[in-house]
């Protein structure tokens, strides 16, 4: 199986490689795909630029084998559409399982997602719990979650797509917001996301004339 792990990654930090590192493991994944977005369509633009971004990743995945970096959406013009992404990725893999990893969060907002109910057809959803967050309890979600949801990872090794999964992966209460405003406020946010990185953007001064 292969897990898909989307963001802007402005900047990558430790909670976005412990939750994909984690999640990599207790599904037994070949791989996970770190998948920075080139152009969100439900925010505003990345203050690091995609090159930056990419750059940041490759430092931060360096040195292992589980995480890898996939840029097809920084390479792609127009908004990035996880649906079509994914349909791309099905394209390469063929009848493989496929698991978009995603947090509860992004999860309760699935309907304002482009042609969000294609996206079990190309893949498994694994949602990462929150505290205090719950999924619907009505709606269009809460049937998906009655109808797709499942136990164990035979339930989805058995097909390529189609099923949702509920996990759990240990909390980090840091924000990739948060660090940007320590950049910019002249703090270190270091422990917080890898030397190497840290290193990076202090360097190029990525988020420092942000006030």
């Amino acid at each position: 199986m292969i897990g898909i792990f989307g963001g802007t990654f402005d900047p990558i930090h430790y909670g976005h490689l412990r939750c994909a590192l984690e999640i990599a493991e207790q599904l037994e994944l070949r791989e996970v795909r770190m998948l920075p977005c080139g152009q969100p369509p439900h925010r505003g633009a990345p203050i690091a630029s995609a090159a930056q971004r990419r750059h940041a990743l490759k430092l931060a995945l360096a040195g292992q084998s589980l995480l890898r970096l996939d840029t097809r959406e920084l390479e792609r013009a127009g908004p990035s559409y996880m649906v079509d992404t994914l349909a791309s990725i099905r394209a390469e893999i063929g009848q493989g399982s496929l698991c978009l990893i995603l947090g509860q969060d992004a999860f309760n907002g699935l309907t304002s997602w482009h042609r969000w109910e294609q996206l079990t057809e190309l893949a498994h959803l694994v949602v990462i719990t929150r505290p205090g967050v719950e999924p619907p309890e009505t709606g269009p979600l809460a049937a998906l979650v009655e109808t797709c949801s499942v136990e164990s990872l035979d339930e989805l090794r058995a097909r390529p797509a189609g099923a949702i999964l509920f996990r759990t992966v240990t909390a980090l209460g840091f924000s990739a917001s948060g660090i940007r405003e320590q950049l910019a406020c002249g703090l270190s946010p270091r422990y917080l996301l890898p030397d190497a990185v840290l290193d990076y953007l202090v360097q190029e001064g990525v988020y420092r004339n942000l006030n």
